[in-house]
């Protein structure tokens, strides 16, 4: 069993710490400054509200009846008067709103550089002067699978999975320092996950540059509607109820 020495904790893991902590904030701050004034579209609204009062009789249709739930997969899903079934505006694509207004790709060219700037700094500056120290240890066991994530730049496969390196720690305080920094400024901040999901194109109904594509998002909404099997949980909660008071 290894003993970490208090040393490493003041003058390595404390300082990787103190210092992401004050880069958040500065990246928050940087990143209001360069916010641009965009207006959003009246029919852009429009269809994000109809996607997520969707989404919701999705997650909840369990606590309306069948007859309330087939009257609101009607007014979505009807071939001629449903809302998710009308053809999207092509105005509304991402390709389209990028080229009628310029200010939407000089704000993703300042998210970018308030993302990618900082990182490439402190991932230098932590490779360079804390490379090889182990500065932490779960205090469960872990399988060795989790050795890749927590224990970068320490090349020892004798050493012990739950162990975390100088690196793996810089890595868990970027993309876990979000809470910490939304509880001090009071408002929320950026999320550097999501910022990457938008980069790589991530999940459906992106467009080619992270923005929506309406009408796939339309498309595959209403093809979730139209699979769903009711199911009204709440005459159960009232049968189950029943049964326990006559037992």
């Amino acid at each position: 069993m290894l003993m970490l020495d208090p040393k490493v904790r003041n003058w390595v893991m404390l300082p990787i710490t103190f210092a992401m902590f004050l880069i958040g904030i500065l990246r928050h701050l940087m990143s209001k400054l360069l916010r641009g004034t965009s207006t959003a579209k009246l029919k852009q609204i429009q269809q994000k509200q109809i996607l997520q009062r969707s989404q919701y009789l999705r997650a909840h249709a369990s606590f309306i009846t069948h007859q309330a739930f087939h009257q609101r997969k009607h007014y979505f899903c009807d071939k001629s008067t449903g809302v998710l079934c009308k053809e999207a505006d092509p105005s509304q694509s991402a390709q389209a709103q990028m080229m009628s207004d310029p200010n939407m790709l000089s704000d993703m060219m300042k998210k970018n550089l308030t993302m990618i700037v900082p990182q490439i700094a402190t991932g230098a500056w932590v490779n360079f002067f804390f490379s090889g120290f182990v500065v932490a240890k779960v205090p469960f066991p872990l399988t060795p699978r989790f050795r890749v994530m927590l224990q970068r730049g320490v090349d020892l496969s004798s050493l012990d999975v739950t162990y975390i390196s100088s690196l793996s720690w810089y890595f868990l305080n970027l993309f876990g320092m979000q809470g910490v920094l939304t509880l001090v400024m009071g408002e929320k901040t950026f999320d550097d996950t999501q910022l990457i999901q938008q980069q790589m194109g991530a999940g459906a109904g992106a467009g080619p540059m992270g923005g929506m594509d309406n009408a796939a998002a339309l498309k595959g909404e209403k093809d979730q509607v139209d699979m769903m099997a009711h199911e009204w949980k709440v005459g159960q909660f009232i049968e189950h109820a029943t049964k326990s008071l006559t037992i």
